[in-house]
């Protein structure tokens, strides 16, 4: 397992730990309060994932993407999605094209 994975995990539980905690004392438990105020973080993030990419500037590039896994975990756990349900749309597409995949969501 790699060591992304294992800390997004650990990370993972932290989060579900916070659900029910007092807004006022946790920003995750804050956001996972107002999965609305969630998604806009993780969208805020996303674009400030993107900037860093453009401007190819690897530390905020690790910075940016850091954040944006964290509010991406946030909103999973706001929207009642388990990372199991992720990792499994993942594997029902390994060993596709990329092309093929999308084509056959109509998208």
């Amino acid at each position: 397992m790699s060591r992304l994975a294992e800390v997004l995990g650990r990370l993972s539980a932290v989060i579900e730990s916070r659900k029910g905690a007092d807004p006022a004392s946790s920003y995750t438990a804050g956001l996972l309060a107002d999965p609305a105020r969630a998604a806009k973080k993780l969208g805020e993030e996303a674009v400030e994932t993107v900037i860093a990419a453009v401007q190819r500037d690897p530390a905020a590039l690790t910075a940016e993407s850091a954040d944006l896994l964290y509010h991406w975990l946030v909103v999973l756990a706001a929207s009642g999605v388990d990372l199991d349900a992720v990792a499994a749309q993942l594997e029902a597409r390994e060993g596709r094209s990329g092309l093929d995949e999308k084509a056959s969501r109509g998208r």
